[in-house]
């Protein structure tokens, strides 16, 4: 039962290999016969000449795991002097190392930069749909276009009415008293336009306040009745004042014969938000303006105008020789030239610009249910093409003034001017 060195007392020790024995071999071989065996470890090292550690090595021989040139049946030497198994002297690493250390491979630099371009991509795609679907919700869809009776005939391309109120919602006595605006309460059309956008140039006509226009049968916006045309004749905007949007677009259709497609409405205070989120909006005044009624008081030349000074412009009536009609030129100037900053890379491609005057344009505007911000961004788009020479602006053709003393469109001019619009054509018609 000792044929492996197990028994370790004095009185079998005899020639064992083993603890104080001066024999430099085990007794045999034949208990791990798996184990090639090199030469022992020197008498007199360690505690009674540890035996090194068992190598085991692939192939055939001496019934073990060895190659057939092994030639000894000793133990592999390399234990007691610090070798490590399968490594030279001080370990695998070489003389005085610790370890094998494979060669760092150099960086894969295509698939690093594949890698940071999908996630750049990844995030450019949902900071735009998290955009997108912030914008969207801050859009005001209040005006039902649905309300509206007796349309006329959908054309080619897209019809926007865009409207300027003098709405003072939310507005201070501050603010009120800082941008002139007075206290009446509700609100009326200050300015009206048509933009037009389709597969040729845009085309932007204004829409004279003071225009003499005919109120057509309507319905209600909020009791739903029918209310029966008699044939009376005011000005364009008493049509908003008395019922709102949808009889604005009601009469507009009526008197023109243009179906309309968007409605888009903007108060003093969100004009005046939008400018000063751009940080202003240069522009070429035509004339010196000092107008007590709207506070502008502008020198001629080009200039920067802040939310407070464009609004002021805009409004100028009294001041101008032409009353409403050079109003009206000044209202279309600005607003192109509104859009064409908004619409720049300066602007859309940095966030610490486009979020403010995405912020403060959306919580402004008033909307028809059916817009969206595709429809939105086309409309600002074209405006800024009417603005940079592709498109045409214009007034509404007038032919003098009514018997009321309001400005009376000329019938034969608007006739052609519709038909050019409906069929998507240019326009050849000259306006006032």
């Amino acid at each position: 039962m000792n044929d492996w060195p197990g028994g370790w007392s004095d009185d079998n020790r005899g020639n064992r290999y083993g603890r104080g024995s001066s024999s430099a071999q085990p007794e045999g071989a034949r208990v791990m016969r798996q184990v090639r065996r090199g030469p022992a470890a020197p008498p007199g090292q360690g505690y009674g000449g540890v035996p090194q550690q068992p190598s085991y090595v692939n192939g055939q021989g001496h019934g073990g795991y060895g190659d057939d040139t092994a030639h000894d049946d000793g133990y592999d030497s390399g234990y007691n002097t610090g070798q490590v198994y399968g490594g030279g002297p001080g370990g695998p690493g070489g003389p005085g190392g610790r370890g094998t250390h494979e060669p760092r491979p150099a960086p894969n630099w295509r698939r690093r930069i594949k890698f940071t371009a999908i996630t750049l991509a990844t995030v450019l795609v949902v900071t735009t749909v998290a955009t997108y679907f912030w914008a969207d919700g801050k859009l005001n869809r209040e005006v039902d276009l649905s309300k509206v009776i007796e349309r006329p005939e959908a054309g080619e391309g897209t019809n926007y009415l865009i409207v300027g109120s003098d709405s003072r919602e939310g507005m201070t006595a501050d603010q009120k008293k800082e941008l002139h605006t007075g206290s009446a309460e509700g609100k009326r059309t200050d300015s009206m336009m048509i933009l037009h956008t389709g597969s040729g140039s845009p085309t932007l006509i204004s829409l004279p306040r003071d225009s003499n226009v005919t109120i057509p049968s309507f319905k209600g916006s909020d009791s739903g009745k029918v209310y029966q045309g008699t044939g009376r004749q005011v000005k364009l905007n008493a049509a908003y004042a008395e019922d709102g949007p949808e009889l604005l677009v009601r009469t507009v259709e009526a008197n023109t014969g243009l179906h309309i497609d968007h409605y888009v409405e903007i108060g003093f205070a969100g004009f005046a938000n939008i400018v000063d989120s751009v940080g202003g909006v240069e522009i070429d005044i035509p004339q010196d303006i000092k107008d007590s009624k709207s506070g502008a008081d502008l020198k001629k030349g080009k200039q920067t105008l802040n939310g407070e000074e464009a609004l002021a412009f805009v409004r100028t009536r009294y001041a101008l020789a032409g009353s409403d009609l050079d109003r009206t030129k000044n209202q279309q100037k600005f607003l192109s030239a509104l859009a064409n900053q908004v619409a720049t890379p300066g602007t859309v491609l940095n966030p610490f610009k486009l979020y403010p005057t995405m912020g403060a344009g959306l919580d402004s505007l008033i909307v028809d249910k059916d817009m969206g911000l595709w429809d939105l961004a086309t409309m600002f788009w074209a405006m800024k093409g009417v603005s940079g020479g592709e498109g045409k602006s214009m007034n509404m053709p007038i032919s003098g003034n009514s018997s009321n003393g309001n400005l009376q469109w000329d019938t034969a001019k608007v006739k052609q001017l519709v038909e050019e619009l409906k069929n998507d054509e240019t326009v050849t018609v000259s306006g006032n």
